[in-house]
């Protein structure tokens, strides 16, 4: 069975601390640091993630990329994210497909549920994103304490890999 996971980007980034604070400072940087924790999220759960932002915060027309693996959405003027997500619900909605809709937002979160999609606070995809975190940490060290070869990588090899990780060339 397939899962997606939608998430409401300026939701998220309004309810983590850490995206909220940033956020203030450099708001470009915010989303920039929820699409990276979102691939990471992605590459750990095998999940597929789309992440939808508003376009009254980005100047232009409807907009969608990918960056790493996850499909980064910036809807059309006059369209919110939760328009958006709504209707993405509904286009990937099957049998064969299991969607989750990240958002503390709780009208939408009644509406996509209506939908066929379960709802994540973004409280509990927090929570669920420091404990993948987590997990990695204590992966990778178990491995250097398998082995032994505690290999150190050069900042740029490192960065190489972390790229592959992700799906980027």
């Amino acid at each position: 069975m397939k899962t997606l996971l939608l998430v409401d980007g300026y939701n998220v980034i309004g309810a983590w601390p850490e995206l909220r604070e940033l956020k203030d400072q450099d708001f470009a940087k915010a989303r920039d640091f929820l699409i990276e924790k979102m691939a990471e999220y992605q590459a750990y759960t095998g999940f597929q993630v789309v992440v939808v932002f508003d376009a009254h915060m980005v100047a232009g027309t409807e907009k969608k990329t990918k960056n790493y693996k996850v499909e980064v959405i910036f809807t059309r003027e006059n369209e919110t994210a939760d328009e958006r997500i709504e209707r993405l619900a509904i286009e990937y909605k099957s049998i064969n497909t299991r969607i989750y809709v990240a958002t503390s937002d709780s009208t939408e979160q009644w509406v996509v549920f209506a939908k066929g999609a379960l709802r994540k606070s973004a409280r509990e995809l927090k929570i669920e994103m420091d404990d993948i975190e987590r997990k990695i940490e204590r992966e990778v060290r178990q491995s250097f304490d398998r082995n032994g070869s505690g290999l150190s990588l050069s900042e740029e090899v490192a960065e190489i890999f972390e790229k592959w990780r992700r799906g980027q060339k």
